[in-house]
């Protein structure tokens, strides 16, 4: 014989949901105002490595040589290089698509002035040399911890 409650489990099911309840909106608050870490800026640089005229691209030591002497001694602390391969629409409409390369860089955010100083002489430096377009340039920020 099966025996059915006149409450139908109703009340179980009710208390199972005040629980829930009041959890998940302690969750959803701790997931959206939980800072793990220090406030940083993150910034991403784009490099191109397609010439004009026909020249050959900037070749990967070339890009290295560049790396070394220019962003590095600039962010000594660390960065992070990463291979792409990029695509963009040229002046005349047709898409151009190249090897590239990212580099993303971390730094505190009450240092973004002085590092955003550093950051444009890196994107005019690799125009100038390689004679680029622009070097492309993203910014967010982010918190972070080492």
């Amino acid at each position: 014989m099966k025996r059915i409650s006149a409450s139908g489990g109703k009340v179980g099911g009710g208390v199972l949901l005040a629980l829930l309840g009041a959890g998940i909106p302690a969750l959803v608050g701790a997931a959206l105002h939980g800072h793990a870490g220090t406030p940083y800026q993150e910034t991403r640089l784009y490099f191109g490595t397609d010439r004009p005229g026909g020249r050959p691209p900037v070749g990967e030591q070339e890009f290295m040589r560049f790396l070394d002497r220019e962003i590095t001694p600039a962010f000594p602390e660390g960065l992070t290089l990463q291979d792409g391969r990029g695509q963009w629409r040229g002046q005349d409409g047709r898409t151009v698509r190249e090897t590239s390369y990212e580099v993303v860089l971390l730094y505190p955010e009450s240092e973004a002035d002085e590092r955003g100083a550093r950051i444009e002489r890196i994107r005019t430096a690799y125009e100038e040399q390689y004679q680029q377009d622009s070097v492309g340039r993203s910014d967010d920020k982010v918190t972070a911890e080492f």
